[in-house]
């Protein structure tokens, strides 16, 4: 009996489990399905409430467009500005007399050169002191092709000024050869009390001489170094034997490249695969588009002149890329309307005719020993290093000055020597000191010019040894080259944070940090200046900082001394980036620029997570100097504003609304719902010079693409 009762209660007990189990999944289903229609009704909710939004976004969005569009007339401001101020200076120029000619004007500058070639004066420091003149000459016309406005300039002008640019280089050189020639006719002044040989080193800010003369052709004075400068050379012994003298002439600019290598990489936006963008620029830009069809079909140039034709194609297919702006007089909305979208799009964005123009640059260079420029960039000038025939010296006989007479003039000394090709020649070494004045974040490339080629090649150049703590870099060479030396154009990209915050009344401060440098640039008015380059916690650069420049001046200081945070339009081929839509961030550019007299905005990793078509960044009100505090995240798609529910420290990216806020069209509105009416007035008045110096530099630098 005792068993079977037992075995009773085994069989109870599996029947309880089974229902208690039973009901606990009855339970579990119940709850699921309650969840799902919470949940259901939640996102019904939602829905509704975002509809709502959406609503409200499309009802108010005429008006929040026409506020955006009234506050963009300051772009428009700006460059009419620029254009009545290069006008003025002109003008002023001429009411000047002060003797400097015109640049842009034929006549004044080619009298100019004309009356410099025929100077026969051949002191160095006053060749010196009107080269001086001669590179400010250049860079007014380089600065003036990269910034004026189409319309402002004609397509025979632009080749007129590259004309000009070559013909003011090559006199400077002939110049500079000239007074060489001199001070080797008259080597015995020059004469080292210790080797008894010429040597000669002066210098300024913008070229530096070194010239030795062998004098005495001693094998023990083969090998020599300018105390002054720490350049030198070893040679081989047969020109130490030989009337040879050697000049290091170094540059401290590239007068040896094309223009189109010289300005590789200015400030645009490449085309990526938008179709917004395609559409936009076919419905806005079809003018400009049918001028470029034009200039592609003209003729080209004569053959005379094909030597500086890639030059000038580079110099015009820039300016063509910019030719962007309808005529800033037209008056209705829609016209307006039109010149923003241009000024937006079309003066950034390259257009096709480049892209196969540089594309074609691209594919032509296979040879491994071809330099990059897309990828390199030449840092600290051009050492020409250059063996010459010593001329006859003169001798005091019985109180006269006697001197064998010579028709050679400047003239290269051959080594290898021609007359032998098939001997064996040892190879020149040659230590060039690295400048001071500029960073150099890696050991450099060593690369020569090649100007049957005309490029830039790392062949020909061995046993590269670098010190360290000298400074200095030695190398081997077959023959002499002009030398450059180069850095990865990258190397300061992606940055790792940016931040931009008002300062004062049209004042503002951009930081950029690198993986090397934090680099700190101030803005007020009309200009920037670079306030700082801290490396490794030190300040660097001091002879660039603390000087007010244009943003094109400005760029062009940083990349010549090594620091280059400007990306080209190739960048992204070598840099890892937040891949974004060009009418995003070109809007998004334009936008922070027309609000930080007001706001502060800066990097934020959710960037990186918003996708192709958003970018996210952080912003904060902020009206009294000090450090930004109770940062916001915000998220932007060029039609869209929203203000983020998360912070830089939530542990997932998520696109939900903060609460109690809603869609906005622009960045100002949204700015607005949170934001005091006195900052809301600061960017009613903002000044528009100070705006598109804000916009030129997000432009050039391009935060929210490589960070």
């Amino acid at each position: 009996m005792s068993g079977e009762k037992k075995k009773i209660s085994k069989a109870e007990r599996l029947r309880i489990r089974r229902e208690e189990e039973e009901r606990r999944l009855k339970e579990e289903e119940e709850a699921r399905l309650q969840a799902q229609l919470e949940e259901e009704a939640r996102l019904e909710r939602e829905r509704i409430e975002m509809e709502k939004l959406k609503a409200k976004d499309r009802e108010r969005r005429e008006a929040e467009q026409a506020k955006l569009h009234s506050l963009e007339q300051k772009f428009l401001l700006a460059q009419q500005w620029k254009a009545d101020y290069r006008t003025q200076a002109k003008w002023e120029h001429y009411l000047s007399c002060d003797g400097n000619p015109d640049p842009t004007v034929l006549q004044e500058i080619n009298t100019f050169m004309s009356l410099w070639r025929d100077d026969q004066s051949e002191d160095v420091k006053l060749v010196m002191k009107k080269g001086e003149l001669v590179l400010n000459l250049i860079e007014k016309l380089q600065f003036l092709l990269l910034d004026t406005l189409p319309g402002e300039i004609t397509e025979k002008e632009t080749i007129q000024y590259q004309e000009t640019i070559l013909e003011l280089q090559n006199l400077l050189h002939q110049k500079y050869n000239e007074t060489t020639e001199h001070m080797l006719k008259t080597a015995n002044k020059y004469e080292d009390p210790y080797t008894g040989n010429m040597q000669v080193v002066i210098k300024d800010e913008n070229v530096t001489f070194c010239v030795w003369g062998n004098l005495k052709k001693k094998v023990r004075f083969k090998n020599h170094v300018f105390c002054d400068v720490q350049h030198g050379f070893d040679l081989p012994k047969s020109l130490a034997l030989s009337s040879v003298a050697i000049r290091i002439l170094h540059t401290h600019y590239d007068h040896v490249s094309p223009l189109w290598l010289q300005w590789q990489g200015m400030p645009k936006l490449e085309i990526l695969d938008s179709k917004e963008l395609t559409q936009d620029s076919e419905d806005n830009v079809q003018e400009p588009e049918e001028e470029e069809k034009k200039a592609r079909d003209e003729p080209s140039v004569p053959a005379e002149e094909e030597m500086c034709s890639d030059r000038r194609k580079s110099a015009t297919t820039f300016k063509e890329n910019r030719n962007s702006i309808a005529d800033v007089n037209q008056k209705t909305e829609e016209e307006t309307e039109n010149k923003l979208e241009i000024l937006d799009i079309a003066s950034q964005v390259e257009d096709p005719a480049m892209q196969e123009e540089t594309s074609g640059k691209e594919v032509a260079i296979t040879d491994e020993a071809v330099v990059d420029f897309q990828e390199f960039v030449l840092v600290g000038g051009v050492f020409h290093i250059e063996a010459l025939h010593l001329p006859p010296q003169g001798k005091r006989v019985k109180g006269w000055s006697m001197v064998e007479l010579v028709d050679a003039g400047f003239e290269a000394y051959p080594y290898p020597p021609e007359e032998n090709e098939d001997a064996t020649h040892p190879p020149i070494q040659i230590t060039l000191a690295l400048s001071d004045s500029v960073m150099f974040f890696e050991e450099p490339m060593i690369a020569r010019w090649d100007p049957t080629g005309q490029q830039w090649r790392t062949d020909g150049i061995s046993n590269i040894k670098y010190g360290t703590s000298e400074k200095s870099v030695t190398f081997e060479m077959g023959t002499f080259y002009t030398i450059a030396l180069l850095q990865d154009a990258h190397l300061n990209m992606p940055y790792q944070a940016w931040e931009l915050q008002p300062t004062g009344t049209d004042e503002a401060l951009l930081l950029v940090k690198t993986v090397f440098a934090a680099v700190q640039i101030q803005i007020k008015g009309n200009q920037c200046m670079l306030s700082s380059v801290v490396v490794e916690e030190k300040h660097v650069l001091s002879h660039v900082t603390g000087k007010w420049l244009s943003p094109l001046e400005l760029r062009a200081v940083l990349k010549k001394a090594g620091v280059n945070i400007f990306p080209g339009e190739h960048s992204h081929k070598y840099v890892s980036v937040n891949k974004k839509a060009p009418l995003t961030e070109i809007r998004a550019y334009q936008q922070i620029a027309l609000l930080v007299c007001a706001f502060a905005f800066a990097w934020s990793k959710w960037n990186q997570e918003a996708g192709e078509e958003q970018v996210v960044f952080k912003v904060s009100e902020h009206l009294k100097a000090g450090v930004v505090k109770d940062w916001s995240l915000y998220l932007f798609d060029g039609e869209k504003a929203q203000k983020l529910k998360i912070t830089e420290n939530s542990e997932a990216f998520s696109e939900e609304l903060e609460d109690d806020s809603e869609f906005h069209s622009t960045l100002y509105h949204m700015l607005k719902d949170f934001a005091s009416k006195e900052a809301i007035d600061k960017v009613e008045t903002a000044g528009f010079l100070f705006i598109d110096v804000v916009y030129q530099l997000l432009l050039a630098t391009r935060v929210l693409t490589y960070s």
